[in-house]
């Protein structure tokens, strides 16, 4: 079978690869090695009528620009809004925050009035960075090792605009790439639940703890997102990220001759001829395990070996029998029409992290919770509800145990966790499943259960995603390139691996 172009994976990033391809005219197959698509973005019945988002469960760094590029929304793309996050707090009090700035200042005043102010400093500073980096963040990196003048101008270029930048931006921009999220949220807040509140962005999917360098790019990078426009708020895809689209996994073998790529071949001997394959896998697979390490440079098979991975999330999906009460707004549900973040403070978090640093999961984890059936109804039975739980922190290697012995230890502590601040929570579950790192590995092939393809470190971001010289999607096999998540822009269901490297290799194809 012979195509113009192959894409291995059909998660996300493929799929937006294959579609920009196939807009430009070329005859383009994805091949997906999953009988039931989905991996990292599916949604799942594995409970009779309810509807769980096993792995991904929300959508907000979608690039706006694929979107409009794919006619997505007439393809069916409908984002529900998830506009309140919920705090809630060890001595039975809670911060709620919504989409209601007045609200939200009176909400943080009754903490603390300076906190309240410091609320609206922080949140317009944050939205102007978030302008700045925008534009770097939407567009293919210049590669620094090149000697090529086109290239040296266009990193002479990104260091112009960075240095352009107003001074108080600039200054802000430099410290979320190398400090922790708590150094500078303690320069504005002063009460805990508001510092944890804001750093759990910080701590998403990667192995560092608040007070960690390198959180403080995680938090600016979830920041990132925006839904109708607007920087930082969430969203949940109607029936879940599998309703949006399918999973990211392993398929075959590249086929070289002399150098090129000519296509790609299947365990089962099928073989699809093309000129272009693309990978949508992650660097270890994209470059270890689907070529021979003899078509590579010495330095870039060194590199990506050292490329860190470090998979520290699970996730806990419940079926539940009604709708948690939290005692202090018994009987209302507007608090949980988004997002449930169990972790009261900045200590609370890095215990937590302290745990995976000794190679084991936290015995008291941080949760983002969602009840999704609140937010989209058909995802459960009338009267019923689905529960997502994603945990952290998991390690993917555990110290004198394994996955399959301590599966079920970590649902309880989950379950128990929710159980401390909705009580009675456990009398709903109707149905619990827990996925770990290892099932993230082997359901959707991220490397150690990465969620986000590799980790968040500023040494493995931008210019050096995945590797330095090999960070503008091509790789150093003619017509072999990549469009995962370990490539620039990174992680999350934002389509821009798949979209820029679209751009790059129709440009080397002049189309």
């Amino acid at each position: 079978m012979s195509y113009d172009a192959v894409v291995i994976g059909g998660g996300h990033n493929g799929l937006v690869n294959a579609a920009y391809l196939a807009k430009a005219g070329l005859n383009t197959v994805v091949l997906e090695k999953n009988e039931v698509v989905g991996g990292a973005a599916i949604t799942e019945e594995l409970y009779p009528g309810f509807q769980f988002t096993t792995f991904s469960y929300a959508l907000s760094l979608l690039r706006p620009q694929v979107v409009a590029d794919l006619d997505l929304v007439e393809h069916g793309l409908l984002v529900l809004p998830m506009p309140t996050s919920f705090n809630p707090m060890e001595n039975g009090d809670y911060l709620l925050s919504g989409p209601d700035k007045d609200q939200n200042y009176h909400e943080f005043a009754r903490h603390s009035r300076k906190d309240a102010e410091a609320y609206i400093d922080y949140s317009h500073m944050m939205d102007r960075v978030v302008h700045a980096a925008k534009p770097l963040f939407d567009s293919i990196p210049p590669d620094p090792t090149s000697e090529d003048p086109e290239e040296i101008t266009r990193s002479e270029a990104v260091n112009e605009y960075v240095e352009d930048l107003d001074r108080d931006v600039r200054s802000m921009f430099r410290r979320l790439m190398t400090r922790s999220a708590a150094d500078i949220l303690d320069e504005y807040f002063e009460t805990d639940i508001v510092k944890a509140y804001i750093a759990s962005s910080g701590i998403i999917g990667t192995k560092v703890g608040p007070r960690s360098p390198g959180s403080g790019l995680v938090l600016l990078f979830h920041n990132l997102g925006e839904t109708d426009g607007n920087y930082g708020d969430w969203g949940f895809h109607k029936g879940g990220n599998g309703g949006f689209t399918q999973a990211l996994a392993r398929a075959s073998d590249v086929i070289t001759e002399n150098g090129r790529v000519v296509g790609v071949a299947a365990d089962d001997g099928r073989e699809w001829r093309a000129g272009t394959v693309v990978s949508a896998l992650d660097p270890r697979r994209t470059f270890i395990e689907l070529v021979d390490e003899s078509e590579l440079p010495g330095d870039l098979v060194e590199r990506i070996r050292e490329f860190k991975f470090q998979g520290v999330s699970s996730k806990v999906n419940f079926a539940l029998d009604g709708i948690p009460e939290y005692p202090a707004l018994a009987g209302r549900t507007d608090h949980l029409r988004g997002f449930i973040n169990i972790g009261p403070s900045l200590d609370y978090l890095e215990s937590a992290f302290a745990d995976a640093l000794a190679g084991r999961f936290s015995e008291r984890p941080f949760l983002d919770c969602s009840i999704q059936s609140i937010i989209d109804p058909d995802m459960a039975p009338p009267g019923k509800h689905v529960m997502s739980s994603f945990v952290q922190y998991t390690p993917y290697e555990l110290a004198g145990s394994d996955w399959q012995a301590e599966r079920e230890s970590l649902g309880d502590t989950v379950q128990a966790t929710i159980e401390s601040v909705f009580p009675g929570f456990s009398e709903l579950v109707l149905h619990r499943e827990v996925v770990t790192p290892l099932d993230i590995e082997e359901v959707t092939g991220l490397s150690e259960g990465n969620i986000f393809a590799g980790e968040f470190l500023l040494d493995q971001m931008y210019t050096n995603r995945p590797a330095p010289g090999w960070n503008q999607y091509r790789t150093p096999i003619s017509g072999y390139y990549q469009c995962g998540s370990g490539t620039h822009p990174g992680g999350c269901v934002s389509g821009g691996p798949g979209m820029l490297a679209a751009r790059q290799i129709l440009g080397d194809l002049e189309l």
